[in-house]
């Protein structure tokens, strides 16, 4: 409960969003950048990508590279 607690304050003091929120919008933002890669968007997966690494960074997870995309 402790490790539940710490990410939730984590994600409150960062943003104005609950954790649950967070996670949605991370597979949203995961989904679109999938879609923009079948599409071969670069811009689109690029702008999909700075949101992915901020929200994972706001959750407190591992943060993702997307070298392709010079975004390390």
């Amino acid at each position: 409960m402790t490790a539940i607690m710490s990410v939730r304050e984590t994600v409150v003091s960062k943003s104005n969003f609950t954790p649950g929120q967070s996670w949605g919008a991370l597979r949203k933002a995961w989904k679109g950048y999938r879609i923009a890669k079948v599409q071969g968007d670069n811009a689109k997966m690029s702008e999909y990508a700075t949101k992915i690494r901020k929200l994972q960074g706001e959750l407190g997870i591992s943060v993702a590279s997307f070298p392709h995309l010079g975004i390390n």
